[in-house]
């Protein structure tokens, strides 16, 4: 904790100002960033995906072509608000397993992106609880 005087009517007041420090390692915080780039690509990818699907709905394609490309966007989607919320927590073991296999399975730009962030993540771990 950081103290810091300031005057006030001729009196000394102790002013309490709390500095917030970072906790978590510089691995775990560039995961973080990976993760949640990772997320943000994944939402992009899939609504670009959904917007390609809507394009092409009143052409000569079939059925079951539009339904597996419109699940296969939503799909994404939610893996990618998935990895957002998750990628703040990277540094947490169970969190960083999770993402490194939403990654895999997400694949593409932003689950490579996921996934290096969870390694990221993991690495961090590793190395804060390897005895000295």
């Amino acid at each position: 904790m950081v103290y810091d005087y300031c005057q006030f009517d001729n009196q000394n007041f102790k002013v309490k100002f709390e500095v917030p420090r970072k906790t978590t390692s510089s691995l775990a915080y560039i995961g973080y960033i990976l993760a949640l780039l990772g997320g943000i690509v994944l939402i992009l990818f899939g609504l670009l995906d959904l917007l390609g699907v809507a394009s092409r709905l009143f052409r000569d394609v079939s059925l079951l072509w539009i339904l597996s490309s419109t699940v296969s966007s939503l799909v994404r989607i939610v893996l990618g608000v998935i990895c957002i919320i998750g990628s703040r927590f990277v540094s947490k073991l169970i969190w960083a397993i999770i993402l490194l296999i939403l990654g895999v399975i997400a694949g593409t730009l932003g689950g490579s992106l996921v996934a290096i962030g969870a390694i990221l993540g993991l690495v961090s771990i590793l190395l804060k609880s390897a005895p000295r």
